[in-house]
C-alpha cells in the first residue's frame, strides 16, 4: 500500500526576481491606455491594494510579501524532507512552453530521464524574468541538477490508461528545454536556501490556459491584444478531480512513498477582465479556500469552466487535481494550510499540506 504526502504550492515567477521588480506586471498594466482611469486610479481600489502600493509602488510590501512566502514554502519542504519520498509528481500549468501549436494535450505525464537544467538561460522569458537579475544572482551557467523516475512515470500512464483518463505522454520536451517554468519554479523554491532536491520528480503538466493557451501565448498581454479568436477551452473543472483520483488511486496501489504536489497562485490580475486585469479576484479564491478547509468540495465541483475563466483562476485546475487526490484518500481537509491574500503581486497564494 502506497504512502502519499498532498503538498500545495504557488510558483509565482516574480519571486525569483528582486523585491523591486515584485510588482511589474501591474505596473505594466496601469500603463495599458485602453485601462480607464478611474480603474487606475487608487482611491477606486480595494483598502488592502491601496495598503501594499503605498507611497512606494509596493516595493516595501514586496519585502513582507516575500518573507511570507519563503516562510510557507520552507514549512512544504520540511514536510516532504520529513516523508522521505521516492517520487514527486508536480501538477503544473504549461503555458505555451511544450503545449504549442502542433499539439496540445489537456493533460500529460512526462517520463523524462535525469535533466541537468540551466535555470537562467532557459526559463527567463517564460517566467517573465527577462533583464531581470534574480534574488540568488545567479548566472545562466547556474546548472540544477533534476533526477528523473521514467520507469515510475510510465507505469502511472499505463495505469491512468487503464483506468479511463486518456493521458498523453512524452519521453523528451518538444518545444521548451528542461522543464516548463511552473515546475522549474516549484523545485528553485521548495529550495530556496540552495540546500539541493535530492528527489525524483515527475512533471504532469496541465492545459490550464484553455482558451487562451496559443491566443495570448499562455501568458500577460494588454488590453486589445488577445484575438477575437480564442483557442478550444481546458478540460472543465470537475475533470481535474477526476484525473487527480486516478493518480490516487494508481499510486495507493503500489509500495512507493509519492508527494502530490499543485503548484500555482490562484486569481490571476492578468487574466481577470472584469477587473481591467489590474486586480485577482480574491473574493472567488476565498469561496474556494473557505470550502477546500472545511473538505467541502462539492464547491469545486460544480465551478464551471465560464466561472473559472471570469475569475481568472486557471491556474487553479492544477489545485483541483490535488483536491480530487485527497477526496479519493479521504482526506478532503488539509492538516494545515495559509492563504496569503494579495493585489499588487498579480494573485493570493495559498499553500496547504495533507498529511497521510
Amino acid at each position: 500500500m502506497g504512502e502519499i504526502l498532498g503538498i500545495g504550492v504557488t510558483h509565482y515567477p516574480p519571486l525569483s526576481g528582486v523585491d523591486e521588480d515584485m510588482a511589474w506586471l501591474l505596473r505594466k498594466n496601469l500603463q495599458d491606455p485602453l485601462v480607464p482611469e478611474h480603474a487606475k486610479d487608487p482611491a477606486s481600489w480595494p483598502e488592502r491594494m491601496r495598503q501594499e502600493w503605498g507611497s512606494d509602488e509596493g516595493r516595501a510590501a514586496a519585502t513582507r510579501h516575500r518573507e511570507r512566502l519563503v516562510s510557507a514554502l520552507d514549512h512544504c519542504r520540511s514536510e516532504i524532507d520529513a516523508f522521505e519520498p521516492d517520487v514527486v509528481l508536480i501538477w503544473g500549468d504549461d503555458q505555451y512552453e511544450n503545449f504549442r501549436e502542433d499539439i496540445i494535450p489537456p493533460y500529460a505525464v512526462l517520463a523524462y530521464p535525469d535533466l541537468t537544467i540551466k535555470p537562467w538561460a532557459t526559463m527567463a522569458h517564460s517566467s517573465g524574468m527577462d533583464d531581470k537579475p534574480n534574488v540568488w544572482n545567479e548566472g545562466p551557467d547556474t546548472v540544477l541538477e533534476v533526477k528523473g523516475a521514467p520507469d515510475i512515470a510510465r507505469g502511472l500512464a499505463k495505469d491512468l490508461l487503464e483506468q479511463g483518463i486518456d493521458v498523453s505522454y512524452a519521453y523528451r520536451p518538444l518545444h521548451q528545454e528542461g522543464f516548463a517554468h511552473a515546475f522549474l519554479n516549484t523545485l528553485l523554491y521548495l529550495d530556496y536556501h540552495r540546500r539541493g532536491f535530492p528527489y525524483p520528480v515527475i512533471a504532469f503538466p496541465l492545459n490550464c490556459y484553455g482558451s487562451l493557451v496559443v491566443a495570448n501565448k499562455g501568458f500577460a498581454v494588454s488590453l486589445g491584444e488577445t484575438p477575437a479568436q480564442l483557442d478550444p477551452p481546458s478540460p472543465p473543472p470537475w475533470r481535474f478531480m477526476e484525473v487527480g483520483r486516478a493518480v490516487a488511486r494508481a499510486f495507493a496501489a503500489t509500495d512507493l512513498r509519492v508527494v502530490l504536489v499543485a503548484s500555482s497562485s490562484w486569481s490571476h490580475a492578468f487574466n481577470t477582465d472584469k477587473t481591467w486585469r489590474l486586480q485577482p479576484d480574491v473574493a472567488a479564491d476565498r469561496v474556494l479556500y473557505d470550502a477546500m478547509t472545511k473538505g467541502d468540495y462539492d464547491v469545486w465541483r460544480t465551478r464551471t469552466t465560464t466561472e473559472i475563466e471570469d475569475s481568472g483562476q486557471q491556474e487553479l485546475l492544477n489545485w483541483y487535481t490535488l483536491a480530487g487526490a485527497m477526496e479519493e484518500l479521504g482526506r478532503p481537509k488539509p492538516d494545515w494550510s495559509v492563504f496569503e491574500e494579495s493585489y499588487v503581486f498579480n494573485s493570493s497564494k495559498v499553500f496547504a499540506v495533507y498529511r497521510p
